[in-house]
Protein backbone atom coordinates (compact mmCIF):
# COMPACT_ATOMS: atom_id res chain seq x y z
CA UNK A 1 0.00 0.00 0.00
CA UNK A 2 1.18 3.09 -0.48
CA UNK A 3 2.06 5.36 1.62
CA UNK A 4 1.00 8.92 0.72
CA UNK A 5 -2.14 9.98 -1.77
CA UNK A 6 -2.75 12.79 -3.90
CA UNK A 7 -5.50 15.57 -2.05
CA UNK A 8 -6.93 18.30 -4.06
CA UNK A 9 -7.31 20.71 -1.07
CA UNK A 10 -8.72 24.42 -0.29
CA UNK A 11 -5.61 25.79 1.31
CA UNK A 12 -7.24 29.18 1.57
CA UNK A 13 -10.71 30.71 0.37
CA UNK A 14 -10.66 30.09 -3.20
CA UNK A 15 -7.13 28.30 -3.92
CA UNK A 16 -7.45 24.56 -5.13
CA UNK A 17 -4.00 22.92 -4.82
CA UNK A 18 -3.21 19.89 -5.55
CA UNK A 19 -0.96 18.06 -1.99
CA UNK A 20 0.67 14.72 -0.94
CA UNK A 21 -0.82 13.05 2.56
CA UNK A 22 -0.18 10.56 4.40
CA UNK A 23 -2.36 7.40 4.20
CA UNK A 24 -4.61 7.23 8.12
CA UNK A 25 -6.15 4.52 9.48
CA UNK A 26 -9.92 4.71 9.88
CA UNK A 27 -10.66 5.02 13.46
CA UNK A 28 -14.07 3.02 15.15
CA UNK A 29 -16.79 2.70 13.20
CA UNK A 30 -14.79 4.20 10.32
CA UNK A 31 -13.78 3.32 6.66
CA UNK A 32 -11.44 3.79 4.50
CA UNK A 33 -11.92 4.40 0.70
CA UNK A 34 -9.31 4.10 -2.44
CA UNK A 35 -11.48 6.59 -4.48
CA UNK A 36 -12.05 6.12 -8.59
CA UNK A 37 -14.25 9.02 -9.28
CA UNK A 38 -15.51 12.00 -7.42
CA UNK A 39 -18.38 14.71 -8.82
CA UNK A 40 -18.22 18.37 -8.24
CA UNK A 41 -21.31 20.01 -7.25
CA UNK A 42 -22.31 23.89 -6.80
CA UNK A 43 -22.58 23.20 -3.20
CA UNK A 44 -19.05 22.53 -3.32
CA UNK A 45 -18.73 26.50 -3.45
CA UNK A 46 -19.58 26.60 -0.06
CA UNK A 47 -16.30 24.89 1.01
CA UNK A 48 -13.96 26.31 -2.01
CA UNK A 49 -14.84 30.03 -0.99
CA UNK A 50 -14.96 29.03 2.70
CA UNK A 51 -17.81 30.45 3.48
CA UNK A 52 -19.78 27.35 4.85
CA UNK A 53 -20.39 28.34 8.65
CA UNK A 54 -17.92 26.41 10.98
CA UNK A 55 -15.51 25.60 7.83
CA UNK A 56 -11.78 24.65 9.23
CA UNK A 57 -9.05 25.34 6.13
CA UNK A 58 -7.56 23.39 4.96
CA UNK A 59 -10.67 21.16 3.56
CA UNK A 60 -10.84 18.56 0.94
CA UNK A 61 -13.91 19.48 -0.66
CA UNK A 62 -16.35 16.88 -2.71
CA UNK A 63 -19.28 14.79 -1.81
CA UNK A 64 -20.08 12.77 -4.75
CA UNK A 65 -17.77 10.36 -3.52
CA UNK A 66 -17.14 6.65 -5.47
CA UNK A 67 -14.29 4.14 -4.43
CA UNK A 68 -13.81 0.68 -2.99
CA UNK A 69 -13.30 -0.16 0.97
CA UNK A 70 -9.42 -0.61 1.86
CA UNK A 71 -9.38 -0.93 5.43
CA UNK A 72 -12.07 -1.09 8.19
CA UNK A 73 -11.85 0.58 11.71
CA UNK A 74 -13.23 -1.48 14.63
CA UNK A 75 -16.46 -2.33 14.69
CA UNK A 76 -17.42 -2.22 11.23
CA UNK A 77 -18.80 -5.64 10.37
CA UNK A 78 -21.58 -4.99 7.64
CA UNK A 79 -19.10 -3.60 4.69
CA UNK A 80 -16.08 -5.74 3.37
CA UNK A 81 -12.45 -5.29 2.08
CA UNK A 82 -12.89 -4.19 -1.70
CA UNK A 83 -16.56 -3.53 -2.21
CA UNK A 84 -17.53 -0.25 -3.53
CA UNK A 85 -19.37 2.00 -2.11
CA UNK A 86 -20.16 5.88 -2.27
CA UNK A 87 -20.34 8.80 -0.20
CA UNK A 88 -22.90 11.51 -0.46
CA UNK A 89 -23.18 15.20 1.23
CA UNK A 90 -24.74 14.52 4.47
CA UNK A 91 -22.54 11.03 5.54
CA UNK A 92 -23.20 10.58 9.07
CA UNK A 93 -25.54 11.75 11.82
CA UNK A 94 -24.92 12.82 15.88
CA UNK A 95 -28.31 10.61 16.48
CA UNK A 96 -29.29 12.74 19.67
CA UNK A 97 -30.35 15.96 18.19
CA UNK A 98 -34.42 15.98 17.97
CA UNK A 99 -34.63 15.77 13.87
CA UNK A 100 -32.33 12.41 14.42
CA UNK A 101 -34.42 10.93 17.35
CA UNK A 102 -37.89 12.00 15.13
CA UNK A 103 -36.10 9.65 12.08
CA UNK A 104 -34.86 12.89 9.95
CA UNK A 105 -31.16 12.01 10.05
CA UNK A 106 -30.85 14.22 6.37
CA UNK A 107 -31.85 17.48 9.18
CA UNK A 108 -29.45 16.27 11.76
CA UNK A 109 -28.59 19.45 13.74
CA UNK A 110 -24.82 18.26 14.09
CA UNK A 111 -24.24 16.05 10.56
CA UNK A 112 -21.54 14.23 9.31
CA UNK A 113 -20.70 16.64 6.22
CA UNK A 114 -18.67 15.26 3.53
CA UNK A 115 -16.02 18.30 2.54
CA UNK A 116 -17.19 20.59 5.30
CA UNK A 117 -17.03 18.56 8.93
CA UNK A 118 -14.20 16.26 7.22
CA UNK A 119 -12.27 15.51 4.28
CA UNK A 120 -14.34 14.91 1.12
CA UNK A 121 -13.72 13.50 -2.25
CA UNK A 122 -11.53 15.66 -3.98
CA UNK A 123 -8.54 13.17 -3.36
CA UNK A 124 -7.22 9.37 -3.98
CA UNK A 125 -8.12 8.34 -0.83
CA UNK A 126 -10.67 9.49 1.89
CA UNK A 127 -12.10 8.05 5.58
CA UNK A 128 -15.55 8.25 5.61
CA UNK A 129 -18.12 6.86 8.55
CA UNK A 130 -19.37 3.19 8.29
CA UNK A 131 -23.02 4.69 8.71
CA UNK A 132 -22.93 6.78 6.48
CA UNK A 133 -21.97 5.28 2.89
CA UNK A 134 -23.88 3.41 0.26
CA UNK A 135 -23.53 -0.01 -2.17
CA UNK A 136 -22.91 1.12 -5.75
CA UNK A 137 -24.35 -1.32 -8.30
CA UNK A 138 -22.13 -3.32 -10.30
CA UNK A 139 -24.06 -1.96 -13.32
CA UNK A 140 -23.00 1.43 -12.88
CA UNK A 141 -19.75 2.84 -13.53
CA UNK A 142 -18.12 4.76 -11.08
CA UNK A 143 -18.09 8.00 -13.01
CA UNK A 144 -21.55 7.49 -13.76
CA UNK A 145 -22.92 6.66 -10.20
CA UNK A 146 -20.74 9.65 -8.65
CA UNK A 147 -23.34 12.49 -9.81
CA UNK A 148 -26.41 10.12 -8.70
CA UNK A 149 -25.06 10.66 -4.94
CA UNK A 150 -26.12 14.05 -4.84
CA UNK A 151 -27.97 15.56 -8.13
CA UNK A 152 -29.68 12.27 -8.33
CA UNK A 153 -30.80 11.20 -5.07
CA UNK A 154 -31.68 15.44 -4.36
CA UNK A 155 -34.09 15.15 -7.54
CA UNK A 156 -35.30 10.90 -6.88
CA UNK A 157 -36.00 11.59 -3.83
CA UNK A 158 -37.92 15.40 -4.44
CA UNK A 159 -40.13 13.51 -6.88
CA UNK A 160 -40.68 10.01 -5.02
CA UNK A 161 -41.61 12.21 -1.93
CA UNK A 162 -44.31 14.42 -3.77
CA UNK A 163 -47.30 12.46 -3.28
CA UNK A 164 -47.76 11.89 -6.66
CA UNK A 165 -49.32 9.63 -8.95
CA UNK A 166 -49.12 8.09 -12.00
CA UNK A 167 -49.69 10.15 -15.05
CA UNK A 168 -49.84 13.72 -12.77
CA UNK A 169 -48.71 16.67 -14.75
CA UNK A 170 -45.08 17.46 -13.61
CA UNK A 171 -42.73 20.05 -14.76
CA UNK A 172 -39.24 20.53 -13.95
CA UNK A 173 -37.28 23.47 -14.49
CA UNK A 174 -33.57 23.91 -15.62
CA UNK A 175 -32.56 21.68 -18.12
CA UNK A 176 -29.07 21.43 -16.68
CA UNK A 177 -26.97 19.37 -13.61
CA UNK A 178 -29.86 18.71 -11.31
CA UNK A 179 -33.00 19.42 -14.28
CA UNK A 180 -31.37 16.71 -16.97
CA UNK A 181 -31.86 14.27 -14.09
CA UNK A 182 -35.19 15.79 -12.93
CA UNK A 183 -36.46 15.33 -16.23
CA UNK A 184 -35.43 11.95 -16.70
CA UNK A 185 -36.83 10.67 -13.74
CA UNK A 186 -39.79 12.27 -14.25
CA UNK A 187 -40.76 10.22 -17.38
CA UNK A 188 -39.57 7.16 -15.72
CA UNK A 189 -41.71 7.11 -13.03
CA UNK A 190 -44.79 7.69 -15.14
CA UNK A 191 -45.15 11.62 -15.16
CA UNK A 192 -46.65 13.86 -17.67
CA UNK A 193 -43.07 15.77 -17.67
CA UNK A 194 -42.78 18.95 -18.86
CA UNK A 195 -39.43 20.74 -19.47
CA UNK A 196 -38.97 24.59 -18.51
CA UNK A 197 -36.06 25.97 -19.90
CA UNK A 198 -34.52 29.13 -21.64
CA UNK A 199 -33.97 28.56 -25.91
CA UNK A 200 -35.04 26.92 -28.18
CA UNK A 201 -31.77 25.30 -28.46
CA UNK A 202 -32.41 23.06 -25.62
CA UNK A 203 -35.64 21.35 -26.96
CA UNK A 204 -34.22 18.76 -28.20
CA UNK A 205 -32.73 17.78 -25.40
CA UNK A 206 -34.92 17.80 -22.90
CA UNK A 207 -36.88 15.60 -25.36
CA UNK A 208 -34.59 12.78 -25.57
CA UNK A 209 -34.27 13.06 -22.01
CA UNK A 210 -37.97 12.00 -21.57
CA UNK A 211 -39.91 15.27 -21.60
CA UNK A 212 -43.56 15.33 -23.24
CA UNK A 213 -43.26 18.36 -23.62
CA UNK A 214 -40.73 21.47 -23.69
CA UNK A 215 -41.54 25.46 -22.74
CA UNK A 216 -39.01 28.20 -23.92
CA UNK A 217 -39.71 30.31 -21.03
CA UNK A 218 -37.58 33.30 -22.85
CA UNK A 219 -40.56 33.33 -25.47
CA UNK A 220 -43.68 31.92 -23.66
CA UNK A 221 -45.01 32.56 -19.87
CA UNK A 222 -44.13 29.26 -18.76
CA UNK A 223 -46.86 29.37 -15.87
CA UNK A 224 -49.66 30.33 -18.60
CA UNK A 225 -48.54 27.41 -20.60
CA UNK A 226 -49.14 25.10 -18.00
CA UNK A 227 -52.14 26.59 -16.61
CA UNK A 228 -53.58 25.90 -20.43
CA UNK A 229 -52.67 22.14 -19.73
CA UNK A 230 -54.46 22.12 -16.76
CA UNK A 231 -51.85 23.23 -14.07
CA UNK A 232 -48.76 20.89 -12.78
CA UNK A 233 -49.65 19.04 -9.77
CA UNK A 234 -45.64 19.69 -8.94
CA UNK A 235 -42.96 21.78 -10.14
CA UNK A 236 -39.47 20.81 -9.60
CA UNK A 237 -37.20 24.01 -9.51
CA UNK A 238 -33.52 23.36 -10.25
CA UNK A 239 -32.10 26.39 -12.20
CA UNK A 240 -30.89 28.49 -9.93
CA UNK A 241 -32.93 31.38 -10.47
CA UNK A 242 -35.01 33.20 -7.83
CA UNK A 243 -36.38 35.71 -10.35
CA UNK A 244 -37.43 32.70 -12.75
CA UNK A 245 -38.49 30.87 -10.01
CA UNK A 246 -41.21 33.00 -8.39
CA UNK A 247 -43.27 33.41 -11.07
CA UNK A 248 -43.68 29.55 -11.61
CA UNK A 249 -45.92 29.34 -8.55
CA UNK A 250 -48.85 30.27 -10.90
CA UNK A 251 -48.34 27.30 -12.94
CA UNK A 252 -49.45 24.80 -10.19
CA UNK A 253 -52.62 23.15 -9.71
CA UNK A 254 -55.42 23.90 -6.88
CA UNK A 255 -52.97 22.43 -4.16
CA UNK A 256 -50.07 21.79 -6.48
CA UNK A 257 -46.21 21.41 -4.65
CA UNK A 258 -43.27 23.84 -5.83
CA UNK A 259 -40.20 21.84 -5.21
CA UNK A 260 -37.11 23.87 -4.44
CA UNK A 261 -33.92 21.76 -5.12
CA UNK A 262 -31.31 24.79 -6.72
CA UNK A 263 -30.61 26.87 -4.32
CA UNK A 264 -30.36 30.42 -6.26
CA UNK A 265 -28.31 33.47 -4.47
CA UNK A 266 -31.14 36.20 -5.31
CA UNK A 267 -34.50 35.86 -3.17
CA UNK A 268 -37.23 33.76 -4.62
CA UNK A 269 -40.17 36.93 -4.86
CA UNK A 270 -43.43 35.38 -3.94
CA UNK A 271 -47.28 36.77 -4.38
CA UNK A 272 -49.12 35.36 -1.79
CA UNK A 273 -52.22 35.26 -3.93
CA UNK A 274 -52.33 31.77 -5.69
CA UNK A 275 -50.71 30.14 -2.34
CA UNK A 276 -53.58 31.10 -0.59
CA UNK A 277 -56.59 30.61 -3.27
CA UNK A 278 -55.68 27.12 -4.34
CA UNK A 279 -53.97 26.02 -1.03
CA UNK A 280 -50.48 25.80 -3.46
CA UNK A 281 -47.36 25.01 -1.07
CA UNK A 282 -43.62 26.06 -2.13
CA UNK A 283 -40.73 23.79 -0.10
CA UNK A 284 -37.03 22.60 -0.11
CA UNK A 285 -35.80 18.86 -0.81
CA UNK A 286 -32.46 18.09 0.76
CA UNK A 287 -30.24 15.00 -0.69
CA UNK A 288 -31.21 12.10 1.09
CA UNK A 289 -29.99 8.90 3.37
CA UNK A 290 -27.31 6.14 2.37
CA UNK A 291 -30.36 3.75 2.26
CA UNK A 292 -32.25 6.22 -0.36
CA UNK A 293 -28.47 6.25 -2.03
CA UNK A 294 -28.99 2.75 -2.85
CA UNK A 295 -32.76 3.19 -3.66
CA UNK A 296 -31.90 6.04 -6.30
CA UNK A 297 -28.82 4.33 -7.57
CA UNK A 298 -30.94 1.25 -8.07
CA UNK A 299 -34.25 2.82 -9.91
CA UNK A 300 -31.52 4.39 -12.45
CA UNK A 301 -29.98 0.80 -12.89
CA UNK A 302 -33.60 -0.37 -13.57
CA UNK A 303 -34.34 2.63 -15.77
CA UNK A 304 -31.52 2.90 -17.43
CA UNK A 305 -31.02 6.63 -16.27
CA UNK A 306 -27.26 8.19 -16.48
CA UNK A 307 -25.96 11.59 -15.85
CA UNK A 308 -24.56 13.52 -18.60
CA UNK A 309 -20.71 13.98 -17.48
CA UNK A 310 -17.33 14.92 -18.42
CA UNK A 311 -14.43 13.39 -17.02
CA UNK A 312 -11.07 14.96 -15.83
CA UNK A 313 -7.86 13.75 -13.92
CA UNK A 314 -8.14 14.96 -10.12
CA UNK A 315 -5.00 16.55 -10.75
CA UNK A 316 -7.19 19.08 -13.03
CA UNK A 317 -9.73 19.72 -9.99
CA UNK A 318 -9.18 23.63 -10.48
CA UNK A 319 -9.84 24.20 -13.48
CA UNK A 320 -13.14 21.35 -13.36
CA UNK A 321 -14.23 23.30 -10.72
CA UNK A 322 -13.90 26.80 -12.52
CA UNK A 323 -16.14 25.01 -15.96
CA UNK A 324 -18.93 24.20 -13.38
CA UNK A 325 -19.18 27.97 -12.10
CA UNK A 326 -18.53 29.21 -15.18
CA UNK A 327 -21.49 27.14 -16.62
CA UNK A 328 -19.91 25.25 -18.99
CA UNK A 329 -19.91 21.98 -17.86
CA UNK A 330 -22.52 19.31 -19.91
CA UNK A 331 -23.64 18.65 -17.18
CA UNK A 332 -21.58 17.39 -14.03
CA UNK A 333 -18.04 17.56 -13.90
CA UNK A 334 -16.84 14.41 -12.41
CA UNK A 335 -12.81 13.54 -11.21
CA UNK A 336 -11.48 10.52 -11.77
CA UNK A 337 -8.25 9.02 -10.21
CA UNK A 338 -5.95 6.52 -11.81
CA UNK A 339 -7.52 4.05 -9.92
CA UNK A 340 -10.29 4.34 -11.07
CA UNK A 341 -8.98 4.81 -14.99
CA UNK A 342 -7.78 1.47 -14.07
CA UNK A 343 -10.34 -0.19 -12.61
CA UNK A 344 -12.61 0.99 -15.29
CA UNK A 345 -10.05 -0.37 -18.10
CA UNK A 346 -9.90 -3.87 -16.43
CA UNK A 347 -13.45 -4.27 -16.65
CA UNK A 348 -13.54 -3.12 -20.01
CA UNK A 349 -10.30 -5.27 -20.51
Amino acid sequence: MRDTYKAVEVSAPGVLRVVERPVSEPGAGQVRIRIEACGICHTDAATVTGTYPGLNLPRVPGHEVVGRIEALGSGVSRWKIGQRVGVGLIAGEDGVCEPCRRGDIVNCQNPVVSGVTGDGGYAEVMIAESRGIASIPDELRSADAAPLLCAGITTYNALRNAGLRGGDLVAVQGVGGLGHLGIQFARHMGFHTVAIGRGREKETLAKDLGAHVYIDSGVDDAAAVLQRMGGARAILATATSGGAMGPLVSGLAARGKFIVVGVPQDPIQLNAFPLVFGGRSIYGSLTGTPIESEDTLAFSVLESIRPMIETVPLEQAADAYARMMQGKARFRMVLVTKDGVAQEASVNG
